[in-house]
């Protein structure tokens, strides 16, 4: 494991002849700043409730990493104090998709920094997340000596067909998307890095409901107290050193832990996929995007009478798919 991060780091110091600069406002990054790193391409929609989403949780600067964007993203971007910005239009899938590109912005300018690493359709949720700011929970995890943290992925989805109500630029996607599987998943632990796998939610039962153990892994650990000799080896789901991927108890207790609410299905979601399936840069041969373009076609719907309407936060503690812990 030792061998596999050195080679990660490698990657990621040479991948970084790919990333050019459009914007570098790193120098304005203070010490005890939290950082977000986020890699995209044609997101430019998102963006403006994206930012003002992770600016009100406490967010202090944002790096991103922009693959070849042709919807006016830097120049959305152009012009904002707490943005960095890199573009490339390099190849995503020999980037590790995208983690190398990421491990190297976080190599240069995370060191030392509490990371949230996103993407433009997941938004972080944390206990108590309505009335603390998310250095409220980095503070804890400091004195907690926690270094990462979990979040589960949660798909949300609308009630209706998925391109039934069209988004808008700033417009909060739970408007439209706030349903949600409250089970259907399954967990285990992953021998090789140590971090849980999970699997399950509506992607699962719509799109892969023939092959389960095919559907995406629902398991992320996308904060990080960030070290430069740390890296992400399978997108946010597993890190190196191994020890960060101990984010759960094993004797019966529960460790503090988040979720991702994941805003993927609105009207925008099927020309996304069309494009990404064409483009042929996401794992697995993009079998995720080719299960997601055969049955778009029939306009599913993923809503379904076992399907629960997100409030908070502690409604997904209640239904265990989150965790306090001893954050009190």
């Amino acid at each position: 494991m030792r061998l596999r991060r050195k080679r990660r780091l490698v990657r990621a110091v040479r991948k970084s002849g790919e990333l050019t600069p459009v914007q570098d406002n790193t120098r304005s990054i203070r010490p005890k700043d939290i950082l977000l790193v986020c890699t995209m391409r044609n997101e430019q929609i998102r963006l403006p409730y994206f930012l003002q989403y992770y600016r009100s949780l406490g967010i202090n600067h944002f790096l991103f990493v922009d693959n070849g964007s042709t919807d006016g993203t830097a120049d959305y971007l152009r012009g904002m104090a707490d943005v960095s910005l890199w573009h490339t239009t390099a190849s995503y899938k020999r980037a590790g998709f995208g983690i190398d590109w990421m491990n190297c912005l976080k190599r240069r300018y995370a060191h030392g920094h509490w990371v949230l690493v996103v993407d433009p359709d997941e938004f972080f949720i944390y206990p108590f997340c309505d009335t603390r700011p998310i250095r409220a929970l980095t503070d804890w995890l400091d004195n907690s000596a926690i270094r990462s943290f979990s979040a589960m992925l949660l798909d949300v989805y609308p009630k209706g067909r998925i391109g039934e109500v069209p988004y808008q630029a700033g417009q909060n996607p739970l408007e439209i998307a706030h349903w949600f599987d409250s089970g259907n998943y399954t967990i285990r632990r992953n021998p090789e890095y140590g971090n849980l796998w999970i699997q399950g939610g509506p992607r699962a039962r719509m799109f892969f409901a023939d092959q389960p153990d095919r559907a995406p892994a629902l398991n992320k650990i996308p904060l990080v107290k960030w070290h430069r000799r740390y890296a992400y080896a399978s997108s946010t789901h597993a890190l190196l050193p191994r020890g960060l991927n101990q984010v759960y108890e094993t004797d019966g207790g529960e460790k503090a832990s988040g979720a991702l609410l994941h805003t993927k299905f609105l009207d925008t979601f099927t020309a996304k996929a069309q494009e990404e399936l064409e483009r042929g840069q996401h794992y697995g041969g993009s079998v995720e995007y080719k299960a997601y373009a055969a049955k778009l076609t029939e306009q599913p719907e993923l809503w379904c009478k076992w399907s629960e309407k997100y409030i908070n936060w502690r409604q997904l503690e209640i239904l265990g798919l989150m965790s306090k812990g001893n954050w009190a």
